[in-house]
């Protein structure tokens, strides 16, 4: 009956806060609506079924591409949406502008665009091994293209052309709709049969995520605490939420796990999914034998919205803003990269020293407000109240990895390199459990790094600035053992602007990540007389919002589509005989 009460609590909370000399490729423009590799909106009727022919062409495109496959229902099965045209106000600041992916195959072609992207200051969406993900104007592709060489100058494919409708699109649906009034985008207050998860049915500005976090705290005071890292550039606070039972008088350092979002304030998954963990771990205490060991053992702190002051800017002003909102030496260029500010290996100056750079790591080490807020609050929990960091994971999107140390260089060896990995390739197979989403594990030297074919690690060529990362810093300055980034979905059907449909299935995933995390540090002394398969197992039965099994189907009850899925991975069982359920052994070596 409790529980019942702290659900209606949660969905009133939710309702009630609805209130120059570069020389061109071509003197034509770029076409306003290039021909798509992937479907960007669900259609309102029934489509015909695809010929050989087309679904030959479709599976060449994304095999040679690295296009995501078209998803079926990937706006949220049988759901009609209704059809709205974005506002004057998002056509006036996204109306010219496209999302290209290039494939690049040579360590020139690398160079070469990475060139090109910091003369023109162009926005780089996501990079990987085999592609790159660049947000550019449409007049400015000529520029582009006549910088790059000619076997580039066709090596690429739109991946987004009409992005005032998509960036529309992300919003949360309201009866009362985007305006160009200049006000703020506010949630759904639209009813729903699930009071527990409403709050996850879309993505909730930093007016609602606050006082959720505040009724969290005060509903689970015997394990939730309402704590502030310090204060933004702005003047808001950078609220945390401490989950833990701390024994009474324990002499011994508190153990403490660091689960963040938001330092990119475009990234609105990473927020999502942050808050969805708390919730999950947060109301499953008491019912779970795990978790609440877990929870004994260690605290998690849970920072939803690193950079509030750029998360709110995303909401009231530009969608696809990245940095914090701080003032620098340009006026009209504010905004320091919260992820390249981190006061180990700093290199501002070699990612360009110009303010008006989406990678600007401030002018000096940890130039940006947040980030040295955050730096000093771990340095006092340390020196000041006996706690001990020994996991840190930091929430982005998007290209689903899952990286390690470090990211600065792929020259240096982490001392516990084969402890990272076997815990990187636990979290991905636990995601892939999940909802059967494959992500990749590499070191995050790799990650920001574009076409290693044929390139020896110390000339990598890096589509962005891979110094003064917080995953870098955790690792080397504060001894954190773990210390993870996870990129999650997708793989570019939507980049930053991923569907609401995708919250809860993320936050599952990353939960059940969670759990692999918490299950290998505590090791095999931590689980005398638990059953944690047959436990989880008990969960999934009462419905919690934990441990989808990672079965054939789909909510809506229709089989998922499997295309993108490697053949080595289809039969777990050809991978997991000497892995059981969820279990990762430790290694001896340290």
């Amino acid at each position: 009956m409790r529980q019942s009460a702290h659900g209606t609590l949660l969905a009133i909370l939710a309702v009630a806060n609805t209130i120059s000399a570069i020389p061109s490729f071509s003197t034509s423009s770029y076409p306003a609506h290039p021909a798509e590799p992937v479907a960007l909106f669900a259609q309102s009727q029934p489509q015909a079924p695809l010929g050989l022919w087309t679904r030959l062409r479709n599976s060449v495109i994304e095999r040679l591409w690295s296009v995501p496959p078209q998803q079926r229902n990937h706006r949220g099965g049988n759901k009609q949406y209704p059809l709205y045209s974005a506002p004057a106000s998002l056509q006036a600041r996204y109306g010219d502008d496209v999302v290209l992916r290039f494939r690049l195959q040579t360590a020139d072609e690398v160079e070469a665009l990475v060139e090109a992207s910091n003369i023109l200051f162009l926005d780089v969406w996501a990079s990987t091994d085999e592609w790159v993900d660049i947000r550019l104007a449409k007049d400015v592709v000529p520029s582009l293209l006549g910088l790059l060489p000619k076997s580039l100058q066709t090596a690429h494919v739109p991946l987004i052309h009409d992005l005032p409708q998509t960036v529309y699109e992300s919003y949360p649906s309201s009866s009362q709709r985007p305006t160009d009034n200049g006000r703020g985008f506010l949630p759904s207050s639209e009813p729903s049969s699930d009071v527990t998860n409403i709050f996850f049915e879309d993505y909730r500005p930093l007016s609602v995520i606050g006082p959720w976090m505040r009724l969290l705290a005060s509903m689970f005071p015997s394990h939730v605490q309402l704590i502030s890292i310090g204060s933004s550039f702005e003047g808001r606070d950078i609220l945390a939420l401490r989950v833990g039972v701390r024994p009474a008088k324990d002499p011994k350092p508190r153990k403490t796990v660091i689960i963040g979002g938001g330092s990119h304030a475009r990234e609105w998954i990473g927020v999502s999914t942050v808050n969805y963990v708390a919730y999950s771990l947060i109301t499953t205490c008491g019912k779970s034998t795990p978790i609440s060991t877990l929870l004994e053992q260690f605290d998690f702190i849970f920072i939803p919205t690193i950079n509030p002051d750029g998360y709110v800017h995303t909401w009231e002003t530009d969608r696809l803003w990245r940095k914090n909102r701080q003032e620098t030496s340009l006026p009209f260029c504010p905004g320091v990269d919260l992820d390249r500010t981190w006061g180990f290996e700093w290199n501002g100056n070699t990612t360009g020293d110009n303010p008006c750079s989406e990678t600007y790591g401030g002018d000096e080490p940890f130039s940006g407000t947040e980030a040295r807020q955050l730096a000093e609050w771990v340095k006092e929990q340390t020196e000041q109240h006996n706690v001990k960091f020994v996991a840190y994971l930091d929430l982005h999107s998007y290209s689903q990895q899952v990286l390690y140390p470090y990211s600065y260089s792929c020259l240096p060896r982490p001392p516990n390199l084969e402890n990272l990995e076997e815990l990187a390739m636990g979290i991905a197979k636990a995601i892939r459990l999940t909802n059967r989403q494959s992500y990749a594990v590499i070191s995050a030297c790799q990650g920001f790094t574009a076409s290693q074919k044929k390139v020896e690690l110390d000339t990598f060529h890096r589509m962005g600035s891979t110094g003064g990362s917080a995953l870098d810093w955790f690792y080397n300055n504060v001894g954190v053992k773990y210390s993870y980034q996870l990129k999650l979905r997708d793989k570019g059907s939507y980049g930053f602007l991923l569907p609401r449909e995708n919250i809860v299935p993320t936050g599952k995933e990353v939960f059940n990540a969670v759990m692999v995390l918490g299950k290998f540090l505590l090791g095999p002394d931590g689980f005398e007389g638990l059953n944690w398969e047959a436990e989880f197992q008990r969960l999934n039965q009462a419905n919690l919002p934990i441990l989808h099994d990672g079965d054939d189907d789909d909510e809506d009850g229709q089989a998922k589509d499997d295309t993108w899925i490697p053949d080595e991975y289809k039969n777990d069982n050809d991978h997991d005989d000497d892995d059981d359920g969820w279990g990762l052994r430790r290694r001896r070596k340290r």
